[in-house]
């Protein structure tokens, strides 16, 4: 079986046209595993209740950013070794750095092009 098959992603966007965007580069990369939240918070207790193998979260959200949900995630017992990706359309030096303290994968900048953010995971996760 492909690790494509068995990898099971969380999206993590507040914006509907993005997480669209996400999920259909997903989609088309054979990852069919996808759970999305539109904010920390929920994507917080989903993971929770069912852990997966990678989150990839936006940055620029309300109430808790994505590097509030990464460290939450640092925090947890059965969370702290899910793969993590932000996906920033401000990727300041502050930001990245701040996010590999926190023990970020890897990071991907908005606008993005599909086979970018296949890169960006198989960094992360191995070849798909």
């Amino acid at each position: 079986m492909a690790l494509r098959d068995m990898l099971h992603v969380m999206v993590v966007d507040d914006m509907s046209t993005s997480r669209g965007l996400i999920l259909q580069a997903l989609d088309s990369f054979g990852i069919r595993n996808v759970r999305h939240s539109t904010d920390g918070p929920s994507a917080l207790q989903a993971l929770t209740a069912q852990p997966a193998h990678l989150v990839i979260s936006d940055y620029n959200m309300p109430g808790m950013d994505g590097l509030h949900l990464l460290h939450a995630l640092r925090q947890s017992p059965n969370l702290k070794k899910v793969g993590f990706i932000l996906i920033t359309g401000k990727a300041e030096r502050s930001i990245i750095e701040a996010g590999k303290k926190l023990g970020m994968n890897n990071f991907i900048r908005k606008p993005f092009e599909p086979k970018d953010m296949l890169t960006c995971i198989e960094a992360v996760v191995g070849r798909l």
